[in-house]
């Protein structure tokens, strides 16, 4: 599966989120966990664009769809999404963006734009390890590493304005 920057004008979208439904489903399958069509769903919400949607974002959207719709639904489908490694939580702002690696261990960059929240993410061992002796030399045991930068995607930079 092809990592998507920001804006790319060659990603296909479509295709991006074909692919990650399908790894989605069979990772499941091969982990004996089961994608209801309620978490697929969320699971295709949260991939409908590459910016953080929250859950409340989330559930508006499956009760627009749906009629009405609990909250819980919408945080068990995010709790297992989140604990099968298909989606990431974006800490600062609350909100959830998919996984374009789930079937890789790995430690999650993500760079959001201000303006868009367009986000992408990367994945960097140099900065892990860096993360990891630094953490090691004041004696901390670091039990997971997200970092999140925030500032403007290549589009607002180039329009020179916070609000495209």
């Amino acid at each position: 599966m092809t990592t998507p920057g920001f804006h790319d004008p060659v990603h296909d979208h479509e295709r991006c989120l074909a692919e990650a439904l399908q790894e989605a489903e069979q990772l499941c399958r091969d982990r004996g966990a089961q994608l209801t069509p309620v978490r697929r769903r969320v699971l295709e919400l949260v991939w409908s664009e590459h910016r953080p949607q929250g859950a409340y974002e989330l559930l508006e959207q499956l009760q627009a769809e749906r009629g009405r719709v609990a909250p819980p639904t919408v945080y068990r489908a995010l709790d297992f999404l989140l604990a099968q490694g298909l989606i990431h939580r974006i800490e600062s702002l609350n909100a959830f963006v998919g996984c374009p690696r789930p079937s890789h261990v790995h430690n999650g960059q993500f760079f959001i734009c201000e303006a868009c929240g367009a986000t992408a993410e990367l994945s960097d061992p140099g900065l892990a390890e860096r993360i990891d002796r630094s953490a090691a030399a004041l004696g901390f045991a670091v039990n997971q590493r997200i970092v999140e930068v925030r500032g403007h995607c290549p589009d607002c930079s180039i329009q020179g304005s916070p609000n495209p």
